[in-house]
């Protein structure tokens, strides 16, 4: 039993130890991307600088570097503590090993002591001489080789332990090492944070003298923004009653189909079509705000429902500039600021390209200057906004990742931020559930 309880626990810790070093390893891999999008962010920050942007503009880069600033510390944390646990389970390893160690050499030492005692070839055939029976000197024999074979067992097991002690002991070593660095990279993190927080004081004190100006501009860009959504509102509808429409009359043509044979009726595809659009007229009207789906749409929907948390993100790199729902404005705290999807900020040139296989439900023009396309993908609907050009049509399938057009730059602000909405009929989902690792 204690042989077992042993096992188990080794068993147990060796488990710990590597869902541990999986986790660092993931960490290791969240922290790389966190550090990418603060190095872009400050080649963001720096060109915006150099254009001498408004204040507003450098503050809302700065907030977002704040903010992956204080993930990257809180991602260290996580990895300076599972190093801690890994090492206490190694230091655990270590005093085991010693008290094996100990134990081992106290025996054989004892060993080697009665060996020495009993060293000379003729003490050895004294004993096996002195036997009563052939039986007790055979027995005497084998006692004898055993005890030289536990002997040499024993000297081989200490051997291992050792070696097995120096391996944890290195590991520990570069264990601690690890831990040191990642605490003085906190640190230094900590300071650099520190002095980010204290320039955007200074910002905020720019910004104050300016705050009806400012809180004028969010509002005109809140106006404009719930003017283009309605656009968009109203385009899906159209495609819904469209698609309803559509399926509606297949199933009216089926149906008039059916009764001409019934009848042993010969009719033409203009009168099938004519009592088609009869038994459509008769029946209730079409819904624009939830779509029928086909048994095709069915299967395209459920696929994009399946990968919920899995979708690519709309662009190759970028960072979320601005989160979606009911928010403070980052810059005037007592302004709401409503986002019917996620602002993502990325690269001067960058392309807009679709999370998921579907078709081009329609290109809207939203501005002079930009374009809005929306995708259908059975009865969910992105919508990719803010694009300077486009490279798809309506009716278009389009595939996964596949690019749909060049995300506008802003001459005002320098910024390249491109608006991602996802849509189930007419109602809105939040896109971070929706796109990996947002």
């Amino acid at each position: 039993m204690p042989k077992f309880l042993l096992s188990l626990i080794f068993i147990s810790m060796t488990s710990l130890v590597w869902s541990q070093s999986s986790q660092q390893e993931k960490l290791e891999e969240r922290k790389a991307q966190i550090q990418k999008e603060i190095r872009e962010n400050e080649i963001l920050l720096q060109s915006v600088s150099k254009k001498e942007k408004s204040a507003v503009t450098v503050f809302a880069i700065q907030t977002t570097k704040i903010k992956l600033k204080e993930k990257l510390i809180n991602t260290t944390e996580r990895q300076t503590k599972l190093l801690s646990n890994d090492m206490y389970i190694n230091q655990v390893q270590i005093n085991k090993l010693k008290e094996q160690l100990e134990v081992l050499k106290e025996d054989y030492s004892r060993m080697i002591v009665k060996s020495y005692k009993s060293r000379s070839e003729q003490s050895r055939a004294m004993f096996i001489l002195s036997s009563q029976n052939f039986l007790q000197a055979y027995k005497r024999a084998q006692y004898m080789k055993q005890y030289t074979n536990y002997r040499k067992l024993q000297g081989e097991e200490i051997k291992s332990k050792t070696s097995q002690l120096i391996v944890y002991n290195d590991k520990l070593n570069v264990q601690k090492t690890a831990k040191q660095k990642l605490v003085e990279e906190n640190e230094k993190e900590r300071l650099s944070l520190l002095k980010e927080k204290q320039e955007q004081e200074k910002l905020v004190k720019t910004i104050k003298k300016d705050k009806i100006k400012i809180a004028s501009e969010i509002k005109k860009k809140q106006q404009e923004a719930r003017a283009i959504d309605k656009k968009i509102d109203q385009l899906i509808r159209e495609a819904i009653a469209e698609a309803n429409r559509k399926a509606a009359m297949e199933r009216a043509m089926e149906k008039a189909k059916a009764m001409a044979k019934a009848a042993s009726k010969v009719e033409s595809n203009e009168e099938l079509k004519t009592r088609a659009k009869a038994i459509v007229s008769s029946e209730t009207a079409v819904s624009s705000s939830k779509i029928v789906l086909t048994a095709e749409s069915k299967i395209l929907a459920d696929n994009f429902k399946a990968n919920r948390g899995k979708l690519p993100w709309p662009v190759e790199k970028g960072f979320v500039s601005s989160a979606y729902g009911d928010h403070p404005d980052p810059v005037i705290s007592s302004v709401t600021v409503h986002n019917s999807g996620v602002e993502i900020t990325t690269d001067q040139g960058a392309s807009a390209r679709a999370v998921f296989g579907g078709v081009v439900s329609s290109v809207l023009v939203t501005s002079p200057v930009t374009k809005a396309v929306v995708i259908q993908h059975g009865d969910y609907f992105t919508v990719y906004q803010n694009l300077s050009s486009v490279s798809v049509s309506k009716g278009d399938k389009v595939s996964i990742k596949q690019s749909i057009g060049k995300i506008r730059t802003s001459g005002d602000s320098g910024k390249t931020v491109m608006k991602f909405i996802i849509m189930q009929n007419t109602i809105y989902n939040n896109p971070s559930s929706w796109l990996f690792n947002m």
